[in-house]
This record gives structure tokens, C-alpha cells and sequence, in this order.
């Protein structure tokens, strides 16, 4: 229903060219601003309601106190892979996540693996490239959570938070103990969640419209050959290239498998174009302007440089196996 109403609005109300890079741009940026924006203020909503009967600070310090060995990051990991969300639909359960105090490790596993691994695309992975590959292809995306997200847990992060989201982790925290102790009924909560989500959606949503802006920029006038001339040769920097290159486009694993089906086509190894997948959906200039709310710069420049290190080992190790 969303698209078709971008549709309307970008080709019957503007009358924008539906194959000019004008019209896909602009109706790009109308179907993913109405759709991320309502996903954050329904999950806003979800996160609210979870925080205030669902005892979230003794899950936190079940996660800080006990030995798990591992398994939280995991379980984050194979979240993430189970929500068909892009990089930039998966921040704001990532939000809810970080209000509740839930560690920032475990979160970031569920951020990392939430747009590379999903239903969709392991659909169009079978139909293009076969059952081993996307096995491996799988099994990598919950072994790159997972790890990206113990590495990330190593450092003291939460100090790179930004003010307004510890804002929200305080006041979660104190309503929710007001509400525990009072037993206030539902009917009653109800109107402070709904108001504590619209004022979630009102300090994000420049921040969202101004990285869909950009995302659909790249959308509508970036060609696709413009990259792939950069990553045909079979030489070990191919791999860093292609993840570089990567950075400024914007798409869901279920949009860019096409393109890595024709990269390979094209004679680009299969690792070199899995490495620009992972790059192009799961670290974009859109995701790390929607971050920059969440986020101070220098923890959003750990989770990206992280990342581009994992996504190129993981190129390296395609190459190897394929």
C-alpha cells in the first residue's frame, strides 16, 4: 500500500518520468521515508508496552552478570536474521534495544546481522547461486553478528552514547519502576507509550529524511557499472575496493542479490561481489546519518571500521572456498 502510494504521489501527482533517475529517486525517498518512520513509531510503541511489563532491567543484569559464553550474541544474531529489516528498519528496534538498557554488544549483533540475513534473500540466493553457497553465505552472516558484536562488547561503549538516547534510557528505566511499583493499568500506560513513541519519531525524523535523501540519491543516479568496473580484477585488493565502493549506495539484501547475480555473470568473483552485498546493506551513508542520533561519531566510526574489516575477511574467505 505504501509503494503504491509513493507511485501515486511521484508519477501521477508530480507526473515525474518512471524511467528517469528524477522519478525512481523521488519515489524511492517517499515509499522508505513513510515506511521507516511509521516502522519507528510501531516499534516505538511495542518497546513501550515490552519496557513497562516485561521486567527489562532484570534481563539486563541477567546478560551483565552471567556467564553466557557467548550464546546472548548469538541469539541477537539470529534475531536479526529472522527480522526482514534493512540496515536503516532495523535502527529502531536497535533503539528500543539500546533504551532498555540492554547491552550494546548484544544489540549491535542484532544491527549487524538484521540486514544481511533474511527470508528474501536467501530465496533469491537459492534461486541464483544454489544451496551451498547460500548455506555458507548464511551460516557467515550469523558467524559475523555474532563475532562483530563480542568485539564491539569489548569496549566501554555506552559512554559514546548520545545524550538524548541516555535521556530515554532514564526515563524508561524511572517509569518503568513507578509502574512496577503502582501497578497502574493498562488502559492508563497506554497514552504515555503512545506519547513517548511520537517523541522518539520527533527527534529522529530530519535525521531519517536526511539519510533516505541520501540513500535514494544513490538509488536513482548512481549507475550499477559505475562500481562493477572497480571490482573485476582478481587481485587481493578487489575485496577492500568492492567494500568501499559499497558505502555510498543503499539497498535490502533482497534488492541487491540481483546485482551481485549479474557482478558474477560479468566474471567478478563471487566473494568480491558478496563483500560489496554486505557492504552496500550493511553499511551505508544513510545508516550512519540515522546512527548519528543513537550514536556519537567516534562509536559510529568503531561499528563501521569494524565491520568494513569483517565484510573484507569474509570476501577473502569466499574467494578461498568458491
Amino acid at each position: 500500500m505504501i509503494q503504491r502510494f509513493a507511485d501515486w504521489l511521484a508519477y501521477d501527482v508530480f507526473r515525474l518520468d518512471p524511467t528517469s533517475h528524477l522519478g525512481g529517486a523521488v519515489d524511492f525517498f517517499i515509499c522508505d521515508s513513510f515506511k521507516i518512520l511509521l516502522l519507528l513509531f510501531a516499534i516505538s510503541v511495542v518497546m513501550g508496552v515490552v519496557n513497562a511489563y516485561f521486567p527489562v532491567d532484570r534481563l539486563r543484569r541477567y546478560l551483565v552478570s552471567h556467564r553466557l559464553y557467548g550464546a546472548q550474541y548469538f541469539l541477537a544474531s539470529l534475531f536479526g536474521a529472522v527480522t526482514p529489516f534493512c540496515s536503516c528498519s532495523s535502527i529502531p528496534l536497535f533503539i528500543g534495544f539500546v533504551k532498555g538498557g540492554i547491552p550494546l554488544g548484544v544489540t549491535f549483533s542484532f544491527l549487524i546481522t538484521s540486514p544481511l540475513v533474511n527470508e528474501v534473500a536467501v530465496a533469491m540466493f537459492l534461486g541464483a547461486f544454489g544451496v551451498r553457497v547460500t548455506v555458507i553465505y548464511v551460516v557467515s552472516g550469523l558467524v559475523l553478528g555474532t563475532l562483530g558484536g563480542i568485539l564491539l562488547g569489548r569496549f566501554r561503549l555506552e559512554r559514546w552514547l548520545s545524550p538524548w538516547v541516555r535521556g530515554l534510557q532514564q526515563t524508561s528505566e524511572c517509569r518503568s519502576e513507578a509502574w512496577n511499583e503502582e501497578h497502574t493499568p493498562f488502559r492508563l500506560r497506554l497514552p504515555v507509550i503512545l506519547r513517548e513513541a511520537w517523541r522518539i519519531v520527533r527527534g529522529v525524523w530530519l535525521y531519517v529524511l536526511l539519510g533516505i535523501g541520501i540513500g535514494a540519491a544513490m538509488h536513482g543516479f548512481v549507475p550499477e557499472g559505475f562500481f562493477a568496473r572497480f571490482m573485476g580484477r582478481c587481485e587481493w585488493y578487489s575485496v577492500p575496493l568492492a567494500v568501499l565502493c559499497a558505502v555510498p549506495m543503499y539497498a535490502n539484501a533482497a534488492g541487491i542479490v540481483p546485482v551481485v547475480e549479474v557482478f558474477v555473470a560479468k566474471g567478478i568473483p563471487l566473494g568480491t561481489a558478496i563483500a560489496f552485498m554486505m557492504g552496500v546493506v550493511g553499511l551505508s551513508l544513510p545508516e550512519a546519518t540515522l546512527l548519528r542520533k543513537v550514536m556519537t561519531w567516534p562509536l559510529i566510526g568503531l561499528f563501521f571500521g569494524t565491520m568494513t574489516l569483517l565484510f573484507m575477511l569474509s570476501g577473502w574467505l569466499f574467494n578461498m572456498l568458491l
